[in-house]
């Protein structure tokens, strides 16, 4: 039988994969990227649980549990488990410290003939094993920062550097008004934990120094870790400077035509249709007071007459009519203060390919 671990870090180095016997609420809040929901107990009967123990103690309530889970039940999850075991060999079980759940499990496991290991500390150990990469390895590792306006394509830059972490799609949102997607962006927890673990990755395939996008304290409605927004506060940042007109299709690409065949694969023709015209306009609301009345009316109007039309098949072109001033009057001037504070810093300025090249030598010296 291998044996119980408390090797967090080469767990996820490895990609192991991992069932999550919690209840699926507390899964929701948070987990890990190789885990699996298979809960020993649901939310109500977690909750009932609890109650037992609050008023009559940890026995009533163990007791209690074994009731729930027994039966047709217990061999429902037990089926559910002897599969996963099974299909991962070289898995192992967690709860949230470690404990009754997944003690429990492990033994009803033994019982149908089937040694399998859980992890030592269980889920909060393995969280705090993660808070602890992100801690080190943003007090130890160098940092580099890829900047830009608007439409740069600094996180297509990111994705094509080895030793780059991808913050926003750790986030699954571009850090912008328009910034989210069709499908929920992710939790805090799950945000710091998908970082954690690249960047623990990144140090263990022998990398010196990591590049990440210049971000703001927020990505969407996660907040980047502090010790890890500091450092990059004080790091050298290299500026992409490309012209108007291609940032300008970029974001076409992304903003409109992406999330338009996004919203319409997910939700079928009609239904994504309507959606994608709520994203763009509440996209577009969100900034309204920074905008002022005046300007958000104006790219109100044409924005709508731009979903107008690429809805009756005339095409795309009519949302550069919105997308143009919205770059001029707001996110370029916006951009141009934030990297005017950022001046002492900034230590290379180019087009997108001349910023990867001096970014990928950098990393490499």
């Amino acid at each position: 039988m291998r044996e119980d671990t408390d090797n967090y870090r080469e767990l996820f180095l490895n990609d192991t994969p991992m069932v999550d016997l919690r209840a699926p609420v507390e899964f929701n809040q948070g987990a890990f990227p190789t885990a699996v929901s298979l809960p020993l107990m649901t939310d109500d009967e977690r909750a009932q649980v609890g109650t037992c123990y609050k008023q009559q103690g940890q026995q009533a309530a163990i007791k209690l549990g074994h009731q729930l889970v027994s039966g047709e039940i217990k061999e429902q999850r037990m089926e559910r488990w002897l599969n996963f075991c099974r299909d991962n060999p070289e898995g192992y079980i967690y709860c949230f410290r470690g404990g009754l759940r997944s003690r429990t499990t492990q033994q009803w496991l033994k019982e149908s003939g089937i040694d399998y290991p859980l992890v030592l500390g269980g889920y909060k150990a393995l969280r705090n094993a993660l808070l602890d990469v992100i801690d080190e390895l943003s007090g130890t590792m160098p940092f580099h920062i890829v900047g830009g306006k608007t439409g740069s394509a600094k996180t297509l830059m990111v994705n094509t550097l080895a030793n780059a972490i991808d913050l926003e799609g750790a986030a699954h949102h571009r850090g912008s008004s328009f910034g989210g997607y069709v499908n929920a962006q992710n939790t805090q927890i799950n945000f710091e934990n998908i970082t954690a673990i690249a960047m623990l990755k990144k140090q263990h395939a022998g990398y010196q120094q990591l590049v990440l996008e210049d971000e703001g304290r927020h990505i969407g409605s996660v907040d980047l870790p502090a010790p890890l927004y500091q450092k990059m506060l004080a790091a050298p940042v290299a500026v992409v400077e490309d012209p108007l007109e291609v940032r300008l299709q970029r974001l076409l690409q992304d903003y409109v035509i992406d999330m338009v065949a996004d919203y319409t694969r997910v939700h079928g023709e009609e239904q994504g249709q309507i959606l994608c015209e709520e994203y763009l306009l509440s996209g577009l609301d969100k900034i309204r007071r920074r905008l002022g009345n005046e300007r958000w009316q104006i790219l109100r109007e044409e924005m709508q007459k731009a979903i107008k039309g690429h809805q009756a098949g005339a095409g795309f072109d009519a949302h550069l009519n919105w997308l143009t001033p919205l770059l001029e009057w707001y996110y370029d001037p916006m951009y141009e203060y934030q990297l005017s504070l950022k001046a002492e810093r900034i230590k290379f300025r180019g087009d997108w390919q001349e910023c990867h090249d001096y970014l990928k030598e950098k990393s490499a010296g």
